[in-house]
């Protein structure tokens, strides 16, 4: 990932990957590609989520 991605487009590419994987239509060396891409969005999501929440818990404390 050259960019970082927002939410919305990393959750996209997610499903997108999920699309590809349940076809099955990949080859092994693809599907591991592809996971790993999976995983990295994943985390950058739960980073996003994360950022988001401790914002609004400072927001709210004030």
């Amino acid at each position: 990932m050259d960019k970082e991605l927002s939410y919305e487009e990393a959750v996209k590419r997610l499903e997108e990957i999920v699309t590809l994987l349940e076809k099955n239509e990949a080859t092994l060396d693809e599907s591991m590609k592809l996971f790993e891409e999976g995983t990295k969005l994943a985390d950058l999501c739960n980073k996003k989520l994360n950022d988001a929440k401790q914002k609004i818990t400072v927001i709210n404390k004030d």
